[in-house]
């Protein structure tokens, strides 16, 4: 898990007002191609990745039998149409690559590497669509919508994201392109500024908030991540079932710190002075010190906290927000 984040202020102010450029080409990419490419990975993840036209995507998560996210992951469908290009956290690609290649067998599909061909830059902040040349390629401003540009030559696919746009391009290219996007007015920034944005955004990241532990619906996932009109998934029993039946027995809510805590502090209700802490009520995922709102966090909190309340973050306390902060 990560410890507090700090940024630094010139990064943090290109994030909010301008556009931030950061390198992401170490996220796990795989593509999966063929006549059946679509209907195949609908039956391994939990999002209708059927649907998807040419030029969309989706968000969704790949679980075990019991539910439990194994990871998560961006379904791309190229513009073309010809690929489902599969993003996601390089802590999560070897699952996804052995799940999907032990299940691909007797689909008119293949499954192909593309972390080490392809490279990735986020850009972020409120001039990314300008810097990225997105209106001019055509780009739609729903997330994961993806659209082919070229910039100065080289051949790109722009992708919309929730907080900017994606630049995925050949390995190769990656200095050419980093350099025309520079020159076009993106800022390379500190990843932890980047962080940052993600904690106030109160998006989750697997690997840092997100694990082998978490059900979808615990993390607030279900809107983006989930389809409950498609045909069946695996894990999908165990979701469906806590959807429809019962509320999780803890969520991902954020927390307003008196002061920066590190992630995987306890958090415990509040007690008198020399008594001994209370039942654990959650645990804090990640950490930030924001210029806007202080010390804040993320934490799978239980639900017998409610949001307003105050608890026990280990030396300090903090009041139970919904998120994004």
């Amino acid at each position: 898990m990560a410890g507090p984040l700090t940024p630094v202020d010139p990064s943090y102010d290109v994030l909010r007002t301008g556009c931030a450029l950061l390198d992401r080409s170490e996220l796990g990419k795989l593509a999966v191609v063929g006549p059946q490419a679509r209907e195949f990975l609908a039956g391994q993840v939990s999002n209708d990745t059927e649907a998807l036209e040419p030029g969309t995507g989706c968000y969704a998560a790949l679980l075990d039998n019991k539910g439990k996210m194994l990871g998560d992951l961006r379904v791309l469908r190229s513009p073309d149409g010809a690929e489902l290009l599969l993003v996601c956290e390089r802590v999560a690609l070897q699952a996804l690559f052995d799940a999907l290649r032990r299940t691909i067998i007797g689909w008119q599909a293949e499954l192909e590497k593309r972390t080490l061909q392809r490279a990735l830059l986020s850009l972020i902040g409120p001039a990314a669509r300008t810097v990225a040349g997105a209106d001019e390629a055509g780009l739609g401003a729903t997330e994961h919508a993806s659209a082919a540009a070229s910039l100065d030559g080289h051949e790109v696919l722009l992708v919309a994201t929730d907080a900017g746009v994606d630049v995925v391009c050949l390995a190769e290219d990656l200095d050419a392109v980093t350099a025309s996007l520079l020159e076009r007015g993106a800022v390379t920034v500190d990843e932890a500024a980047v962080e940052l944005h993600r904690i106030e955004s109160g998006r989750p990241r697997y690997g840092v908030d997100l694990d082998a532990t978490v059900i979808p619906q615990e993390a607030g996932l279900n809107e983006r991540a989930v389809s409950f009109t498609k045909g069946c998934y695996v894990g999908q029993e165990t979701v469906a079932r806590l959807f429809y039946r019962g509320k999780p027995n803890r969520r991902l809510l954020g927390l307003r710190l008196a002061a920066p805590a590190p992630a995987g502090t306890e958090l415990h209700a509040v007690v008198a002075d020399g008594e001994e802490p209370g039942r654990v009520l959650g645990r804090v995922t990640s950490v930030g010190v924001s210029p806007v709102h202080g010390p804040i966090a993320l934490a799978f909190v239980r639900r017998e906290a409610e949001v307003g309340d105050t608890l026990a973050v280990g030396a300090t306390t903090g009041v139970v927000v919904e998120l994004p902060f």
